[in-house]
């Protein structure tokens, strides 16, 4: 497809939601992304703004920092102030809530972390510190699972005694799949995870047309593909039909990265797993095979933690699930600040909070 200049982008974009317009009057249609770079694209480019005003864009779970559980963060919080162990994470989680505390407030309590950007960093820090034990955090989605699994290969291969993983990451399709049976979310269709479906393919989402007749269109990421993406769930919504596209067909095939799936499956296994405002949900979560035994923080260095009932009037858990926005709960914009987070949605770049308050008046730059 051959690259559009700026004046063709806002035709094509006007065309897309006259057609919009014309295929959802006398309805109004709810669409979820499960995605936060989605989530972020649609705030920063207005979407919302742009649209029909029948047309409803909600976010769902899409955020793997700020579906990570108390109970993770306090397993990471503990192994962090372990005499001898260096817990290496990415700098989003430093200010992620647990029970009680956060990694930011371990650190500076005496705890030894690294920010680290990719698995990788983690190997070289446990080649640098074989007297310690290297814990590297592994939250995140299909879309780095992949690596994490690498990063275990390699330090078998190289016999690392002392790197391990706790390990939090998690499948975006079993989380879906709860949400349509929740009283609370009501939507029309699903925008899908283009960076995720990369690895996954199109399969793992089959069940949405074929067991809930819902549509859902994997979708890139420039106001355009997203603007695309919802043209193509308004017009089967308005057809009654329910089936899986792909507007991210430069890169997302049917059968996702063979390669990928392939190194996920030697070091992972499905399990259960928690999800921020989810709860448990069957085999959702990654969990090592015995085989890599050693290299689980889970197993290696287990951990009792309390489970502590927090009292606060953050509605994270519903934010999450699509069931309120972030401007119904009382702490938004007043208590809860990125520079003052309470819940982790205010947290990550990626939480749907964090980009409500950062672009929720944002303009789209196509213009109607």
């Amino acid at each position: 497809m051959k690259k559009l200049t700026p004046q063709e982008e806002k035709e094509a974009a006007r065309a897309l939601l006259a057609d919009i317009e014309r295929l959802a009057a006398g309805r109004h249609l709810r669409y979820m992304e499960v995605c936060g770079t989605h989530t972020v694209a649609i705030f920063r480019a207005g979407l919302r703004q742009i649209l029909p005003e029948n047309i409803e864009l909600v976010s769902g779970p899409g955020c793997p920092v700020c579906v990570t559980s108390d109970a993770y963060m306090d397993k990471a919080i503990a192994c962090a102030k372990m005499e001898d162990v260096i817990v290496a994470t990415f700098g989003d989680m430093l200010k992620v809530p647990g029970s009680r505390e956060s990694l930011a407030d371990a650190r500076a309590a005496g705890a030894c972390l690294r920010v680290v950007y990719s698995p990788l960093d983690a190997l070289a820090a446990s080649r640098e510190n074989p007297e310690k034990t290297v814990v590297f955090l592994g939250v995140g989605f299909e879309t780095t699972a992949p690596t994490e699994a690498a990063a275990v290969l390699s330090a078998k291969e190289e016999g690392l005694k002392n790197f391990c993983v706790l390990s939090a990451q998690k499948l975006v399709p079993p989380a879906v799949k709860l949400l349509l049976a929740d009283p609370d979310v009501h939507v029309d269709g699903f925008l899908l995870p283009g960076h995720a479906c990369v690895v996954t393919g199109t399969r793992p989402y089959a069940f949405l047309a074929d067991e809930a007749h819902k549509p859902g269109v994997v979708a890139g990421f420039t106001p355009l593909a997203i603007l695309r993406a919802v043209w193509r769930l308004v017009r089967q919504t308005a057809a009654n039909e329910a089936r899986i596209e792909n507007e991210y067909g430069s890169v997302v095939r049917e059968e996702g990265n063979p390669a990928a799936l392939a190194i996920l499956a030697r070091v992972y296994e499905e399990a259960a797993d928690e999800w921020r405002g989810l709860g448990v949900i069957e085999r959702s979560g990654l969990r090592m095979r015995e085989e890599f035994a050693a290299f689980d923080a889970e197993r290696r260095l287990p951990v009792e933690v309390e489970r502590v009932e927090k009292k606060t009037a953050c509605r994270c858990g519903e934010v999450l699930r699509g069931a309120v926005r972030p401007t119904d709960c009382t702490l938004f914009a007043k208590a809860c600040v990125p520079t003052h987070a309470v819940g982790p949605c205010m947290v990550s770049v990626e939480g749907v909070c964090a980009a409500w308050y950062k672009y929720g008046r944002g303009r789209f730059h196509f213009g109607k």
